[in-house]
């Protein structure tokens, strides 16, 4: 089959079905990335680096959001323009030796995140039941197995935006409850540093912000929305309401991760209380702020869990869909093989892991190492005229990008540097 003719069938699993819509339709596919950045291992790496550090790597979470809309945005006007995910788009426009490689990292990076997804869940079940971790991994995978197989995005964006606004809402509370110093926050949110033996968890946290998956994600679902493709205005208003959708739901994100790490530093830093896992910190809730705090956290966590591993599961599946140049699919096999693949391979990994927080610390840092080779593979094609037409990235973008990239780059630089030395 000619290349051309592989193109035109792959465009028509793509061809749209329905005109413009409203702003308030085009809330979902935001909401569907915020959650997963979070997740449990966001938990883990923010909850370290407010009870390690205080208030001072609040300025991660900052910058790491501001790359994140950059990013996402990008990614999703991928998606817009082409009518295929980065996976297909790779798969179709790049030499297949690098393409094999760049997906097989970016599966990898789906399944780091999955299994900080299902571990989360886990422990947030025996926060409140007493489940042993093994067992509630389990029932989790099997909980959104369901919810993956069984319901279409539209339905999936409802509980996800459900979810976002209890985990949201508790964390108002726990702020409410806790005494902040405001005015260390406010420096914090702002201005870069890097105290000492800081490194892992800078980059922990900036992978668990800024998460690979989520850009693959987000270029496949922003089509769930049924783009006419054919018309240049019609283009041109899409990417207008999806940049509004997509800085309104980072913007959420970026609070909640914000909170996260000023409740810790209020919690724990202030009363040199070193955190190793998120049973502990729950523990330590209990006698500071009252029971009802402990529950808020556990009842939080455990839907943090259970909707990033929708979105873990459904990025696992686009991203190797996208390598035999398919769209996402759950009645396609691919599709099913890519979210079976995914969770099997993080059930495992749990199973195996003999540390849950540092599992999920862990996690979040090779995610950030992971991250560059999907930068890098975004700007190729998002920046070629091949791919995007007279919508290809203008040179202000292109600049901003390979400075993100760069960026990242020379952080993993120093991690490694700090890891051998």
């Amino acid at each position: 089959m000619s290349f051309k003719l592989k193109i035109r069938l792959f465009e028509d699993n793509h061809k749209p079905k329905l005109m413009a819509l409203d702003f308030i339709k085009y809330i979902g596919p935001g909401f569907l990335v915020t959650v997963g950045f979070i997740d449990p291992g966001n938990w883990a790496s923010n909850i370290s680096a407010g009870a390690s550090f205080g208030y001072e790597l609040l300025w991660v979470v900052t910058f790491g959001t501001l790359i994140l809309i950059v990013l996402q945005h990008n990614a999703a006007h991928l998606g817009i323009v082409t009518g295929y995910c980065l996976s297909e788009a790779a798969t179709f426009y790049i030499k297949p030796i690098i393409t094999k490689l760049a997906l097989a990292s970016a599966t990898l990076a789906a399944v780091s995140t999955a299994m900080a997804e299902i571990l989360g869940g886990a422990i947030a079940l025996n926060m409140l039941f007493k489940i042993p971790i093994k067992i509630g991994a389990i029932l989790i995978l099997i909980l959104v197995l369901w919810m993956i197989f069984t319901n279409s995005y539209k339905k999936l964006e409802k509980w996800i935006i459900g979810f976002v606004s209890i985990i949201g809402l508790s964390f108002i509370i726990e702020l409410s409850l806790v005494n902040v110093n405001w005015g260390s926050t406010l420096v914090g949110l702002v201005r870069p540093s890097f105290p000492p033996n800081s490194i892992l968890i800078v980059m922990s946290v900036l992978g668990a912000v800024v998460m690979p998956h989520n850009l693959f994600l987000h270029s496949e679902i922003i089509q769930s929305r049924q783009f006419n493709l054919e018309s240049e205005a019609v283009i041109k208003k899409q990417l207008k309401y999806e940049f509004a959708d997509t800085l309104f739901s980072m913007l959420i994100g970026w609070a909640i991760n914000s909170a996260m790490v000023i409740i810790a530093a209020a919690t724990f830093f202030s009363k040199h209380i070193q955190i190793n896992e998120l049973q502990q910190a729950q523990q330590m809730l209990t006698p500071l702020l009252g029971p009802m705090a402990a529950i808020i956290f556990a009842v939080a966590l455990l839907l943090a869990g259970i909707s990033s591993s929708v979105t873990a599961g459904m990025a696992g599946g686009s991203i190797f869909a996208g390598i035999y140049g398919e769209p996402y699919d759950i009645e396609d096999f691919h599709t099913k093989m890519g979210v079976a693949i995914t969770f099997i391979a993080a059930v495992v990994i749990i199973f195996l892991t003999s540390n849950p927080f540092k599992g999920l610390v862990y996690s979040q840092m090779f995610l950030s190492i992971q991250l560059p080779i999907t930068i890098f593979l975004q700007i190729y094609l998002t920046s070629s005229k091949k791919v995007m037409g007279k919508f290809a990235n203008d040179k202000l973008l292109k600049a901003t990008l390979w400075f993100i990239g760069i960026v990242v780059t020379a952080l993993n630089l120093v991690l490694l540097y700090d890891a051998i030395k």
